[in-house]
């Protein structure tokens, strides 16, 4: 099978590999689509003495194979995916690894082309708000229109893949007003938003006071508890906490290669770190396998859509290219996903 390396640069080597074996609770994965992240340009530049490997982890495709232990999946079934990050036999492939606990079924109605954008992403939006800030999770709490509108919640960086899936699932738990930070992206973010509500997006590009005043604005007197912050560079956080409530005030961030030291006292601060629904962890494993499941049931109810996608031309061919764009901040709500049977030679 055809399977792309990335190296830092970022540059990609495409290689013939042999089919992976499933382990007794894997399953193998015929890819059809694949998507990236900006993980996958960053670490082989934050790790250079590693040893290249295919950095993809969105997979969407169907079963080709399961472990002895698996019964939820079988041969054919159409399913999405995370794989295991820094671990052999990504998406980057004609055919990928999963673990069973983070693979789940697409609906009929969810191209694999939109499952391709979910993964990575909607895992890390979960992650933060339910794990890391506390929120409520979606089937814990039914709140009325007033309690809505008395739990305000910051995201930052709103429309990226990350942003775009938390504010979903903040309005499906009850969690309001959203105050969403964005730039040239904002119309895409205001779709999903409830105005009546008191959501809002504040547009950073005027620049810190900017946002900090219009942070405060949209609070209408009210603590600022919780914030999500899908950057965590370029002056995002610390623009955060002038306005994050002290003592009491839950930030949870993206980045782990940063130290954060500037975050003031009476903040609460979390890193979150989507691998660790493949670590060691029984209940982050756990939350991950429900969330997955729950989400798929979103997808077909309607109330958690994909972000915007844009298939790269060339299959694997194309990832240098699209890797390059995230790498430069060329994207702005969207994600690249590439066709594997477009790339040259695959299937042979």
């Amino acid at each position: 099978m055809k399977e792309a390396i990335i190296k830092g640069g970022p540059k990609v080597e495409i290689i013939d590999s042999p089919i992976p074996e499933p382990g007794p609770t894997d399953v193998i994965i015929k890819v059809v689509y694949s998507g990236s992240n900006p993980k996958d340009w960053k670490y082989p530049e934050w790790m250079p003495d590693q040893t290249p490997i295919n950095q993809g982890d969105d997979i969407a495709g169907t079963v080709h194979a399961v472990g002895s232990k698996v019964t939820e999946f079988k041969k054919g079934d159409r399913v999405g995916a995370f794989h295991e990050m820094h671990s052999p036999h990504g998406s980057y492939a004609e055919y990928a690894l999963a673990h069973a606990h983070t693979t789940f079924h697409l609906p009929a109605s969810t191209s694999f082309e939109d499952a391709a954008a979910i993964p990575l992403a909607a895992m890390t939006a979960a992650l933060g708000l339910f794990q890391r800030l506390g929120l409520p999770q979606p089937w814990t709490t039914v709140p009325t229109a007033d309690e809505r509108k008395n739990m305000p919640l910051v995201i930052y960086g709103a429309s990226s893949a990350v942003g775009i899936y938390a504010l979903q699932m903040a309005k499906q738990a009850g969690i309001g007003p959203l105050i969403c930070v964005a730039g040239r992206a904002g119309s895409y973010v205001e779709e999903f938003l409830d105005k009546s509500a008191g959501d809002v997006v504040v547009d950073y590009r005027p620049g810190a006071e900017h946002v900090v005043s219009e942070i405060k604005k949209a609070l209408k007197g009210k603590e600022l508890r919780y914030a999500y912050d899908a950057v965590s560079e370029k002056g995002s956080y610390q623009q955060i906490c002038e306005v994050l409530t002290k003592p009491g005030g839950k930030l949870t961030l993206v980045l782990p290669a940063k130290k954060y030291e500037d975050i003031p006292e009476g903040v609460e601060k979390s890193i979150t770190m989507v691998a660790s629904v493949h670590g060691d962890d029984a209940k982050e494993r756990d939350f991950g396998f429900v969330w997955f499941r729950y989400l798929a049931r979103g997808l077909e109810e309607g109330w958690f859509k994909p972000q915007k996608t844009e298939v790269v031309k060339g299959g694997l061919e194309g990832i240098e290219g699209a890797l390059a764009k995230l790498r430069s901040g060329e994207a702005s709500a969207v994600k690249y996903v590439f066709k594997i049977e477009d790339t040259p030679g695959a299937g042979n």
